[in-house]
């Protein structure tokens, strides 16, 4: 019985090629779409979810008063993880950190790499897989530095007996390699190669302890049972205790340090989201991609079985069972869908690849339980649903009914199948409108003027001989003579977020009630010409003026808040210093367009400056990049020039919407791809029970465009009611999404008209393609059997 069922099986795949091919493409594009987002969705969900003690494992946040609200900021005093570890009982470890860019060397092997300052708990508290090395000791000594399995191959071409030996830091320190560990895995959000003390970081930056400053990160691994709120409420004034009253405007909080990557987004001192906005988004819309290619699977299952009553009357005319034909329907229906998870999965691996590319990680496709029953379970209940209506309604018929012609299709069954068509569509519409509004959004960024020019503009830290600020003059003095450089000088801000705040500005007229951090900007001669910053009064630094190191220059936003007139001349004070206003700079961007501008000030500080900019002719970027990279070894034995484009470095911010713009391309198509390819099947079996009746009207007379407009009209009230539907739909949506920047586009008439316009030229191509084919049929040919 069960081979026989395999070949009936068969030749009614064989019979209905074209809904047979059809069901197969749908559902396999559907489920390959699907699978490809839930890697892409899970891999999200399990960042930095890594760690042994994730559960107590916490980051240290600050919540800051400001004028326009709250601020909440992840850099700390440099003094709080000792304070939490050695006063609070909660506290098992705790721990100050800083990523850092350095390079490193043994022998003639130079590499610069990400590094990691730290507390020596580091490799108690994370679960980085210390291969050699003991966790409670690596980091005792200051000089001690623990480096990857990868570079420790780069540098020593071994992992072996290499503890002991010397690293270069820079060309001028020595430190001893007390510990390797096995890498920070793909998944973690924080990728380094090495760790060196924390007593590093503060002989380099010793303000950083004080505690009205902020500059490092800290960690806490709480003891377990700890309750997470009641330390919270102790360490709420901890600030204001330590520094004797002074600040009071900090509150630190601690929030579990592997929620911070999906949940990294705070508005008024409250998590609102981050990350994890584009997994749910992307959740959705594989969810509704899964879902359209069942549809399509159901509705032509449904509609073809329709077509099969005088085989079930035939069948149980001479003696099979109602069980028989269940069995039959449903092993035809379970089939298919397993033959379209086979062919999703060769799919994935296929295009695996290129979504990586996209995605910017590095997924794999192997053996998952979850994904396995999940993908089970969405097999089975569609096979199960798609093959019920042939299996339980059409088996449950009288033979001699069926035989004798006298069923219709019920009122239900149509409006039903109407109803998710209108549904399909729906969708498709929205990730049309969807697309539209967020690849014009990424290209108003791209081009939006942020007050400033980022174009040919090469970037890179200060390092080695270029820390002496004499050195670093004479090279610049170098760079500034080599043809094809516009400009060059050194700042300190990378102009792509916030870099150094202080709330240490005093002037007349200021209140208790004026309080918001001032972004603080060091800047050398010359640095706000080569970023080409217009000023809107006063002057910019110039080596004219011998006292200008005690001169200032604010933005817009920041004599705005200060509720100065006139401010040229004006005196306030920074630090406890007076400082003289020379100068008001227009509003420019130094942060993504998801913030508004905010107060900022430049200081004339060679010292403070740890970035040289260099402004370079367009066209020129070849040939000069060279010669700044010998220049650089001239001045700089020993290092390589590592430098970046500021243009890429801001893209790089929008590199989430940049990805949700690529993939929401890719999905809007398939979408429409599979909503078509079951608008094509429903209207060629529309077409096909319908052919008397064509032949007929061509025989009285019916040209060819009065039969397509006849079979294409019904399904174009529907594509139409799911324009009407999705429209507002897809405005709710994306004006949602556009509030997350602080500038962006306008909803335009024309982006919902053009998605809804194209939605419906789709679906009158794929309909008119076999209302075309069937209004050319030959009557005789319909109507010979009659």
């Amino acid at each position: 019985m069960f081979r026989h069922n395999l070949l009936v099986i068969y030749r009614n795949f064989k019979r209905f090629k074209s809904t047979f091919f059809i069901n197969l493409t749908g559902l396999s594009a559907g489920l390959a779409c699907s699978l490809l987002i839930y890697l892409w969705v899970n891999d999200e969900l399990n960042v930095d979810k890594f760690h042994e003690k994730d559960g107590q494992l916490f980051q240290v946040m600050e919540n800051r008063i400001q004028a326009q609200g709250i601020l909440t900021a992840q850099s700390t005093s440099g003094s709080l993880a000792e304070t939490l570890k050695s006063e609070m009982p909660e506290v098992e470890y705790a721990i100050s950190s800083k990523l850092f860019a350095a390079t490193l060397s043994a022998g003639n092997n130079d590499f610069r790499s990400k590094g990691r300052y730290a507390g020596k708990d580091i490799f108690n508290m994370f679960s980085y897989n210390l291969e050699q090395g003991d966790a409670n000791q690596v980091l005792n000594d200051k000089s001690s530095i623990v480096i990857s399995e990868k570079l420790a191959r780069n540098l020593f071409h071994t992992t072996q007996n290499i503890i002991g030996k010397s690293i270069e830091f820079e060309h001028e320190k020595q430190f001893v390699v007390s510990g390797i560990f096995k890498g920070t895995p793909p998944n973690s959000s924080e990728q380094f190669d090495f760790v060196v003390s924390f007593e590093q970081y503060i002989e380099k930056y010793p303000n950083s302890v004080k505690w009205g400053n902020s500059g490092p990160d800290a960690f806490v691994l709480l003891k377990s049972g700890a309750d997470v709120d009641q330390f919270n409420k102790k360490i709420a004034n901890l600030v204001k205790v330590k520094s004797n009253g002074e600040v009071t405007h900090r509150t630190p909080f601690v929030r579990p340090y592997s929620s911070g990557y999906l949940h990294g987004k705070y508005e008024n001192g409250l998590p609102v989201g981050g990350r994890i906005e584009y997994v749910r988004l992307f959740s959705i819309i594989a969810v509704f991609i899964l879902m359209i290619a069942c549809i399509n699977f159901m509705n032509l299952s449904t509609a073809k079985a329709s077509g099969r009553m005088k085989e079930v009357g035939i069948k149980k005319a001479i003696g099979a069972y109602r069980e028989t034909l269940i069995y039959q329907y449903l092993g035809e229906s379970m089939l298919m869908t397993f033959l379209s998870l086979f062919l999703s999965v060769l799919i994935v691996l296929l295009f695996l690849p290129q979504f990586n590319e996209i995605t910017g990680k590095d997924l794999t496709l192997h053996y998952d339980p979850k994904l396995v029953f999940s993908l089970l379970g969405v097999v089975i209940v569609t096979g199960l649903i798609s093959g019920s209506y042939p299996a339980l309604y059409l088996s449950g018929f009288n033979p001699i009914s069926v035989l004798k012609g006298r069923l219709n299709v019920s009122a239900g069954e149509v409006w039903a199948r109407k109803g998710l068509v209108v549904f399909q569509f729906t969708i498709s519409v929205i990730l049309i409108v969807s697309v539209i509004v967020v690849y014009k959004q990424v290209g108003f960024v791209q081009s939006q003027n942020l007050g400033y020019n980022k174009d040919n503009l090469v970037y890179f830290t200060r390092e080695g001989k270029m820390g002496d600020d004499a050195k670093m003059e004479t090279f610049l003095s170098e760079l500034k003579n080599t043809p094809g450089i516009v400009n060059a000088s050194s700042i300190g801000h990378d102009m792509t977020g916030h870099n150094s705040g202080t709330y240490g500005i005093w002037w007349e007229g200021k209140t208790e009630d004026n309080k918001t951090e001032f972004e603080n900007v060091g800047v050398n001669y010359e640095m706000m010409q080569t970023l080409g910053i217009q000023m809107k009064e006063g002057r910019l630094f110039s080596r004219d003026f011998s006292a200008d190191s005690s001169k200032i220059i604010f933005n817009e936003a920041a004599v705005k808040f200060m509720g100065l007139k006139d401010p040229i001349g004006k005196t306030i004070k920074l630090w406890g210093d007076d400082m003289q206003i020379v100068g008001v700079a227009k509003d420019f961007h130094f942060e993504s367009l998801h913030e508004n501008v905010k107060p900022l000030f430049f200081r004339l500080s060679q010292g403070d400056t740890y970035i040289i900019m260099v402004k370079i002719a367009a066209g020129k970027e070849k040939p000069v990049l060279a010669s700044m990279g010998e220049l650089y070894k001239k001045h700089n034995p020993g290092f390589s020039l590592d430098y970046k484009f500021l243009d890429q470095e801001y893209q790089a911010q929008y590199a989430a919407e940049q990805r949700v713009a690529s993939l929401s391309k890719y999905f809007a198509g398939l979408a429409i791809l599979i909503s078509c390819l079951g608008l094509f099947g429903l209207a060629a079996f529309t077409a096909e029970r319908r052919l008397k009746e064509i032949g007929i009207r061509k025989v009285l007379g019916s040209s060819v465009f009065s039969i397509v407009y006849l079979l294409s009209s019904d399904f174009t009230k529907l594509v139409i009611a799911a324009i009407v539907i999705a429209l507002p739909v897809s405005y709710l949506i994306t004006g949602y999404w556009l509030q997350s920047f602080a500038l962006h586009i306008s909803l335009e008439v024309w982006y919902f008209l053009g998605a809804g316009v194209a939605a419906l030229c789709i679906a009158w191509l794929t309909v008119g393609m076999q209302a075309v084919k069937a209004a050319h049929v030959n009557p005789l040919e319909c109507l010979k059997s009659e």
